[in-house]
């Protein structure tokens, strides 16, 4: 069970892990012409002005590229089944019959239809969504994850923190906390109601305590010892971390929940995994991002085929997502919660192919809700195909791009997304968003009107 330590490197912020050095050396050589620690090409824009209207974030992959114009940017023809039944809400041309409970809650939700991706290859798509950037390019494959970055951010603002400050769920490995210290990795675990796994001893909880009292001592030479550096220091917190997450009884009520609540959230893993995202936030232990993996809308052949595919993908969807706004609400963090849902790319437009699916497209969509966000209304307009972008129809007069959503999500938090930090051995600096011609990247505002 990977356990953070909310101190180690906090008190060095210009300094590497010693996990990090590790890493970065291992890499230094072979991105000596890429770009990550940018040489400073161009002025930096000023420090930006943060929203700051949220606390948390939950960030929604839905992993494999749902077609946006079946979903977040409807374009109807001879292939729109009946079920989808689309329907007007003002100016808003939304899927009703996909999804009904989100429909239900329209006036909450804002759809970015301007957003574009930079590749259409999913797993080099599905990683530049995640960390803000091209992660073959330079050293970015050793940039942090935005999670990981939030963590590092505001993770510390909690000295009481039970639980890891990034916990990704339904995944098992992903972009992590790169060169940034171990405590701001992400945590992986798929929820089911039946608790945290990996939390108690077959030998009960003295039997515990007694093995690790042992450990402590048998460690206790080297927990010291000069020449070891951290590491010694950074293992024992982590035992310590890891036995504050066992026979916890309000760790037990984030990842316990029955069958009357898994029903309300649709009984699918997506559900579990919403439910668990909204408990986080209620108990309050110490999360500030949550990412939920959710997929696949991979759809090459069949797309609309009954009660699969996209029907059976957007059910799920609309059933945990729906109500774990309506959660948020009464629990009194829906204002203070930025939840955000996209793929990696979009899927082709007009008639299906000849396998009755969608193929991969750059063009894509994104929702947004909670944290302020306006609803009711779309960010930028495509044509009438969905292909390209007419009206970007936000203050950037472009598409928008993965690093733009980066430098929202920060921007949302307090974060000041042009913010540098030296944290490397060569002293050039790592950059929150990237800033590299041709766009400097910035929030799209336009979200909060």
């Amino acid at each position: 069970m990977m356990i953070f330590n909310k101190n180690s490197e906090k008190k060095h912020p210009a300094r590497f892990s010693r996990q990090g050095r590790r890493v970065f050396f291992k890499h230094v050589a072979a991105a000596i012409g890429g770009y990550f620690f940018w040489p400073v090409q161009k002025a930096r824009a000023a420090a930006g002005t943060p929203i700051g209207t949220a606390k948390n974030v939950i960030f929604v992959l839905m992993q494999g590229a749902p077609s946006h114009i079946d979903t977040f940017d409807l374009k109807e023809g001879s292939w729109t089944p009946a079920f989808m039944a689309p329907t007007s809400y003002g100016a808003l041309r939304f899927p009703q019959g996909l999804m009904p409970n989100l429909a239900n809650t329209i006036q909450d939700l804002a759809f970015l239809r301007s957003l574009r991706s930079h590749n259409t290859a999913h797993p080099l798509a599905q990683a530049w969504l995640q960390m803000g950037r091209n992660p073959v390019q330079g050293l970015n494959r050793i940039a942090p994850h935005i999670g990981s970055v939030v963590a590092s951010e505001l993770g510390p603002q909690n000295p009481d923190a039970i639980l890891p400050y990034f916990v990704s769920l339904n995944a098992q490995s992903g972009p992590g906390a790169g060169f940034l210290p171990p405590q701001d990795e992400p945590y992986y675990v798929s929820p089911s109601g039946g608790g945290l796994p990996n939390t108690s001893h077959p030998d009960g909880p003295a039997a515990l305590d007694r093995r690790l009292e042992l450990a402590w001592e048998l460690d206790s030479e080297i927990m010291y010892n000069e020449y070891l550096g951290s590491g010694p220091e950074e293992l024992n917190e982590f035992r310590l971390k890891a036995r504050s997450m066992m026979y916890n009884s309000t760790v037990n009520n984030v990842f316990n929940f029955d069958q009357t609540t898994r029903n309300a959230y649709g009984n699918s893993s997506f559900g579990n995994a919403c439910v668990t995202a909204r408990n986080l936030i209620k108990y309050n232990l110490g999360t500030r991002f949550i990412q939920i993996t959710f997929g696949s809308w991979d759809h090459h052949s069949n797309i609309y085929a009954p009660n699969a595919n996209l029907q059976s993908m957007s059910k799920q969807f609309d059933a945990g997502l729906a109500q774990l706004i309506a959660d948020l609400k009464t629990d009194g963090n829906f204002g203070n919660t930025l939840i955000l849902a996209a793929g990696e790319f979009g899927r082709t437009v007009g008639p299906v192919t000849a396998n009755a699916g969608r193929d991969h497209h750059l063009q894509q969509s994104a929702l947004f809700t909670g944290a302020g966000i306006k609803g009711g209304q779309a960010i930028g307009s495509t044509n009438a195909a969905g292909d390209t972008v007419d009206d970007p129809g936000w203050s950037a007069g472009r598409n928008a791009w993965p690093e733009d959503i980066e430098a929202t999500i920060y921007s949302a938090l307090g974060i000041d997304w042009t913010k540098v930090i030296h944290a490397d051995e060569l002293g050039r600096g790592f950059y929150y968003v990237p800033d590299q011609d041709p766009y400097t990247y910035q929030p799209i505002n336009e979200l909060w009107g």
